[in-house]
């Protein structure tokens, strides 16, 4: 035997083991999403607003699976192509404009990546925290609306923003399942969308992870409350992406609604708060004419924007959408201006009935009065 051979052959078990890939060498290739999102009027007329930009209608969401033609937007919103956004760094990411019917604006920044997990995790922490998105989409679209503003139905002075990262990893190398994903690199993603450069506790890892979905054994979505990370194809990634803008889009929607709510609940107890004698129930009945008219609005806005998209027979992406509104928060503003709802009805049943016994007390006065001077009338002519 030869004695290169032979020595192989006595080598002990252990160096005859073929260790896996660092971590850190897994290739990923994708790119990363920054969605900024401004709540900027009541509606946007989407057919007039595509004739001033010549822009598209994007199109409807394509499904995992065939799904019927109903699962869909309900106006899908118009996008229109905007100039690269350039950061200090040199990174030059593509951008669009998103303009959906019930007054958001969505400004979608993208820069292909291609690198190993460190470099994404980086990435993420200096995106998350350092790099100030949001002033230079709010530039972009403050421009971009100066000609858009005839599509706009009751523009607002100030705008809501809400901002949020999703991490598309399209390829990872040796094509793990999602299984073997989570397995292999939990800890990575987790710190991803938590945008943190140092590990996390295993609690904190364990409770991200677990904000994680599936429809085949090769995709992965992982949700947070201010990013996400989905491993699929692009096509593939193409729902969780437009559901994750959409719900993002609501959460900004319901703040705005809250804000509006608690702005009119303090101008009433205000009205309240200086008497509900004769003079001031009278006032009151302006205060609950103008409170009924906010109460309608956004009732009628909320089944607007509640209703934008439909999911009547798509039972994956209805979870998914469940999952990306609970983690960022759309059921808890949503729950509060229904309170405020409730709270605002109260009131106003309130205010209506204080006016009605003040406008029944001023009629039946006045039918005294006319009775007395009735009577003063005919006792008068019986004494003359």
């Amino acid at each position: 035997m030869a004695p290169e051979i032979e020595k192989i052959l006595t080598l002990p078990d252990a160096a005859l083991e073929v260790k896996p890939e660092s971590s850190t060498q897994a290739a990923l290739h994708g790119s990363v999403l920054v969605l900024i999102q401004f709540d900027v009027c009541e509606e946007i007329r989407l057919d007039q607003l595509r004739e001033l930009l010549d822009a598209r209608t994007l199109e409807q969401p394509t499904f995992k699976h065939p799904t019927p033609g109903y699962v869909r937007y309900q106006r899908p919103p118009v996008v229109e192509p905007v100039e690269p956004l350039v950061l200090d760094s040199g990174e030059r990411l593509q951008a669009q404009i998103k303009y959906y019917d019930y007054g958001v604006l969505s400004v979608v920044f993208e820069l292909p990546f291609s690198g190993d997990w460190d470099t994404m995790v980086g990435l993420g922490s200096r995106w998350v925290w350092d790099v100030d998105f949001e002033r230079q989409a709010s530039r972009i679209a403050h421009q971009k609306l100066q000609r858009a503003r005839p599509a706009l139905v009751k523009p607002y002075p100030d705008w809501l923003s809400e901002d949020y990262f999703i991490f598309h990893v399209s390829q990872v190398a040796g094509s793990p399942t999602a299984a073997q994903l989570v397995a292999s690199h939990g800890a990575q993603i987790a710190q991803i969308v938590r945008g943190e450069t140092c590990t996390l506790s295993d609690g904190e890892r364990n409770e991200i992870l677990q904000s994680r979905i599936s429809y085949y054994p090769n995709d992965l979505a992982v949700i947070s409350w201010n990013a996400a990370f989905v491993y699929d194809s692009d096509v593939g990634a193409e729902t969780a992406i437009q559901l994750l803008e959409y719900a993002n889009s609501q959460l900004l929607e319901f703040r705005h609604y809250d804000e509006l709510l608690t702005r009119e609940l303090e101008s009433v107890y205000a009205s309240l708060d200086k008497g509900t004698g004769m003079l001031a129930r009278w006032r009151l009945a302006r205060d609950a004419t103008k409170l009924h008219t906010v109460l309608l609005d956004v009732t009628e806005l909320t089944e607007h924007a509640d209703n934008a998209i439909k999911f009547l027979s798509d039972m994956f992406s209805a979870r998914l959408y469940k999952l990306a509104a609970g983690k960022v928060g759309v059921p808890d503003y949503k729950n509060l201006v229904t309170q405020k709802l409730r709270t605002a009805e109260e009131l106003y049943r309130f205010m209506v009935d204080q006016f009605n016994q003040s406008r029944a007390f001023v009629l039946e006065l006045m039918v005294v009065i006319i009775l007395i001077i009735e009577l003063l009338f005919l006792f008068g002519g019986k004494v003359s």
